[in-house]
């Protein structure tokens, strides 16, 4: 898929909802493909740590891969942190990797999960 698909991708899933804050399409490498920042927000992380993160994205893919046969394919990840929630859908090809604010209900975290996954059927 070409990059400007995969921005435009990323561009729908940051207005999902005002509080999604980053979205990033991670390669099976670990390699951001394409990210962006809501406007108005600044990053939690440094750009060596946010690349090194994503690299660990990749790595804990691979890890829950060898689950598949016995669990089940991973359907999406939750991590809820102090300061942010992270959410994780996996395609073929790309992890998408979104941010939102942690305030959020649980619900509407899910809410978005769903819609997310439904934008990136076809990467």
């Amino acid at each position: 898929m070409a990059g400007k698909d995969l921005m435009g991708i990323a561009e729908k899933i940051i207005k999902i909802d005002s509080k999604v804050r980053f979205v990033a399409i991670i390669d099976l490498k670990g390699n951001i493909v394409e990210g962006i920042m809501k406007e108005g927000k600044t990053s939690l992380e440094s750009q060596r740590e946010e690349e090194h993160f994503c690299k660990q994205v990749a790595e804990r893919r691979k890890m829950r891969k060898g689950f598949d046969k016995t669990l089940g394919k991973v359907r999406y990840v939750h991590v809820e942190r102090e300061k942010v929630t992270q959410l994780v859908v996996y395609t073929p090809k790309y992890t998408v990797f979104v941010t939102v604010e942690p305030e959020l209900s649980i619900t509407k975290k899910v809410s978005i999960v769903n819609t997310v996954k439904k934008i990136v059927s076809k990467i």
